[in-house]
C-alpha cells in the first residue's frame, strides 16, 4: 500500500508511539507491543508471557476483576491480545469517541497491574492457561509437533527451545514472587510500542497519551537478550512418535534466516513455491502424482532474534516414503530453482498477504508496532509488499540450495517404521 503519514514521538519514561491518520471509518485502533515473548523466559519458568497475556485482563488499581472486558465490550469494542516467542501485544479497535478510554485501560495495567494480582486470579488464569493446552495441545492429533520440532531443532537452554505455550510443571511452579518479578522486568514503558491508527486527530491523540501514560515509570534497564543464532541444519534429527493419532504423517522443521534482510524474503517464497497450497510443488507430487499423501502444507514462522522457522507436514500411510519424495524435491528444487510462472505467482500471493496486513486499521496498528519494535522503523510495514516483489528466481534458488536442502531437517515420524 501506499505509504501513510506516520506521527512518531517517545515519551520521556521511552514509550514509543505511532499515530497514523485513516479518516475512512469512524474507529480507532490501539495496539500495543511488549518487547517479551516465551524467548525471555528463564529455565524452569516457561509459559509466563503466555500467562501474563490473560493476567493482564484480571484488572488493576483502578479496574476491578472483570471490568476491564466489561468496560470495552459496553463500548462496542473489539479487543484480543496474543503471544510469540519475541513479543506480547494487547489491542482494541474502538468508536473513536471511545479511545480516551482504551488508553487509560492500556495505560492503567501498565502501570499497576500488580496492585490487583492475587493468588486467587493467578490460579484461576492459570488453570486457564493449562486448560488450553490440554484442548490445544495435549489433546490435539499431531498438537505437540511444534512444540516438539522445536525442543528437536535448538539445543537444550536455547531461547527457541520451548514455545510460548510453557510446560504443566513450569506453570504450577509459579509464584506470585515471578510474577511480580516478570511484571517489574518487562511491562515496563521503555519496553513497550503503542500504534493508534484511525479516525484521530495526531496531536491530540499524542496529548492524551502523555496524559495516560507520561506519569508512568520508565522501570528498569532489560536484561542482555540472550543469543538467539543458529545456522542451517545439517543431518536429519527425527523422532519416532507411538501416539493414537487418525493417520500416519511426516513433519519437518528447517531453520531460514532470520527476519528483516532481503534473504528471508527469498527463503519464504521458496517454501510457498515447495508446499504453500494445492499448487505446490510438495502438492502435486505427493497428493495428486504419486498419492502417497491425503494432505501436505507448509509455512513459516518468521523470527526477528534467531533463525525463521519453516514447517512441512504431510499426512499419508507411509511417513518414510513421504521423507524420501521430500528429499528428491528438494534435491531438485535446489539444483533447478522455480520456474518463471511459479516465482510470479509466489511473489503475487506474498504481496497480497502484506496488503491484507494492512488493510483495516487493526491490522496496520499491530504492523506499525511490529515493525517499530523488531526493526526500529513504523515506516517499514508500507515496502513490505515491495521487498517480497522484488525478489528474484535466481534468488529463491540460492535460498533454498542453502537453507533447504536435502537432509537438513529435523523430523517427527507418526506411525512409520523409522
Amino acid at each position: 500500500m501506499a505509504e501513510q503519514p506516520l506521527h512518531e514521538h517517545t515519551l520521556g519514561n521511552g514509550l514509543r508511539v505511532v499515530v497514523c491518520e485513516d479518516h475512512v471509518v469512524p474507529l480507532a485502533a490501539v495496539n500495543i507491543w511488549y518487547g517479551v515473548g516465551s524467548r525471555h523466559e528463564r529455565a524452569g519458568r516457561t509459559g509466563l508471557a503466555h500467562l501474563f497475556e490473560h493476567l493482564m485482563f484480571q484488572g488493576s488499581a483502578n479496574v476491578a476483576e472483570g471490568e476491564h472486558a466489561a468496560l470495552l465490550e459496553s463500548a462496542g469494542a473489539a479487543f484480543n491480545a496474543s503471544t510469540s516467542f519475541e513479543r506480547t501485544n494487547y489491542y482494541e479497535t474502538v468508536p473513536v469517541s471511545h479511545l480516551e478510554l482504551a488508553l487509560w485501560l492500556e495505560a492503567d495495567r501498565m502501570g499497576t497491574l500488580p496492585a490487583a494480582l492475587t493468588q486467587a486470579n493467578l490460579d484461576n488464569q492459570r488453570d486457564v492457561v493449562k486448560n488450553e493446552r490440554r484442548q490445544r495441545y495435549d489433546n490435539q492429533p499431531y498438537g505437540t509437533a511444534f512444540e516438539r520440532l522445536c525442543a528437536l531443532t535448538f539445543p537444550e537452554g536455547h531461547p527457541y527451545a520451548h514455545t510460548p505455550i510453557g510446560s504443566m510443571d513450569d506453570l504450577d511452579a509459579t509464584t506470585l514472587e515471578d510474577c511480580a518479578d516478570f511484571f517489574a522486568t518487562w511491562y515496563a514503558p521503555g519496553n513497550a510500542v503503542l500504534s493508534v491508527v484511525g479516525d484521530v486527530d495526531p496531536e491530540a491523540t499524542l496529548a492524551a497519551v502523555e496524559r495516560y501514560f507520561g506519569g508512568l515509570p520508565a522501570g528498569p534497564e532489560k536484561p542482555a537478550a540472550r543469543p538467539g543464532g543458529l545456522g542451517p541444519l545439517s543431518g536429519v534429527r527425527g523422532e519416532t512418535l507411538d501416539e493414537e493419532v487418525p493417520s500416519p504423517a511426516y513433519f519437518a522443521m528447517f531453520t531460514l534466516p532470520t527476519d528483516g534482510g532481503d534473504e528471508i524474503e527469498a527463503a519464504e517464497l521458496a517454501v510457498e513455491i515447495l508446499g504453500g497450497g494445492s499448487g505446490s510443488r510438495l502438492y502435486d507430487r505427493m497428493v495428486r502424482r504419486d498419492e502417497i499423501a491425503t494432505e501436505v502444507w507448509a509455512g513459516v514462522t518468521r523470527l526477528a532474534s534467531g533463525p525463521s522457522l519453516a514447517i512441512v507436514d504431510a499426512i499419508g500411510p507411509d511417513p518414510d516414503k513421504i521423507a524420501a519424495v521430500l528429499d528428491e524435491e528438494l534435491q531438485r528444487f535446489a539444483e533447478h530453482g522455480p520456474d518463471a510462472d511459479e516465482a510470479a505467482r509466489a511473489t503475487a500471493q506474498a504481496e497480497r498477504g502484506f496488503l491484507e496486513q494492512t488493510e483495516t486499521v487493526t491490522a496496520l496498528a499491530n504492523a506499525l508496532s511490529q515493525n517499530a519494535t523488531q526493526f526500529d522503523d513504523p515506516a517499514r510495514t508500507f515496502t513490505a509488499a515491495g521487498r517480497a516483489a522484488a525478489v528474484t528466481g535466481d534468488a529463491i534458488k540460492e535460498m533454498a540450495g542453502r537453507w533447504l536442502a536435502p537432509g537438513g531437517r529435523t523430523a517427527l515420524t507418526y506411525g512409520g517404521t523409522s
